[in-house]
């Protein structure tokens, strides 16, 4: 059956504008043309009903056109995607405005590090909800800038270290996805992988917190060697030898 874009969103239960947004992010397929009028047909009605689905689960649309993409007439993992889902967003979500209440921020410095790529909401339906890791990152922000970092080169370092965390975490997947979700050949039982990840996920999130830990201390304190500043050497010693990390993981 084919439909005009009208009718896909009156059968799909999706607004038109929606449907273009989707087309726009590579979502959906662009529609059959007979001559200046868009025709759609049932595959774009069932990735519809599929996007909003994952949508439910609360995924991200960037995860989602990537399953979309991998999986072509596929059975997505569906365990994966809710833990997924769950890691992305947590219990709860919010607003833009709910997000900037709780953490106690101005909601132009939330929208700005949107614009800047350091938080990342999920789209459902035609809302955007941030998730429970977005709120601790403002909280976090917020606390260093109170220690008073200008804001504009807090900013800049912030954008830079997202940069490169997202080609490591690019490569990270692949490896999982090679050596844990494909190991030469189809991809293994869906139980399995997702517990492969409910156990990989807090043990590299204490992997980087604390590299970037025992990086910076070593640093700074060389810093302070290289400057000959004992007393404040000795300060720092002190209080890197009774500090301790806590990485929490709900």
């Amino acid at each position: 059956m084919e439909y005009r874009i009208e009718e896909l969103a009156t059968a799909s239960g999706v607004r038109v504008d929606t449907i273009r947004f989707y087309q726009g992010k590579g979502l959906l397929p662009p529609p059959r043309r007979a001559g200046r009028v868009a025709l759609y047909d049932d595959a774009h009605r069932e990735r519809l009903a599929r996007i909003r689905s994952l949508l439910r689960e609360g995924l991200p649309l960037a995860l989602i056109k990537r399953v979309l993409d991998e999986l072509p007439g596929e059975p997505a993992p569906e365990p994966l995607l809710r833990a997924l889902a769950h890691a992305q967003v947590g219990e709860r979500s919010f607003s833009r405005a709910e997000l900037a209440a709780e953490a106690g921020l101005p909601e132009a410095l939330v929208a700005a590090a949107q614009a800047a790529g350091l938080i990342e909401p999920i789209r459902v339906g035609d809302e955007e909800r941030f998730g429970e890791a977005d709120l601790e990152m403002a909280r976090a922000g917020l606390a260093i800038l109170g220690v008073g970092f200008p804001l504009h080169e807090l900013l800049a370092l912030a954008v830079e270290h997202a940069q490169g965390t997202r080609a490591v975490a690019e490569r990270a997947i692949e490896l999982f996805d090679r050596h844990v979700r494909r190991p030469g050949g189809p991809p293994q039982d869906p139980e399995a992988v997702t517990a492969a990840f409910r156990a990989l996920l807090p043990q590299v999130t204490r992997l980087v917190a604390f590299f970037f830990q025992r990086t910076l201390v070593s640093r700074a304190l060389s810093r302070l060697h290289g400057r000959g500043e004992d007393r404040a050497l000795a300060e720092a010693l002190a209080a890197t030898e009774s500090a301790r990390l806590e990485v929490a993981w709900r």
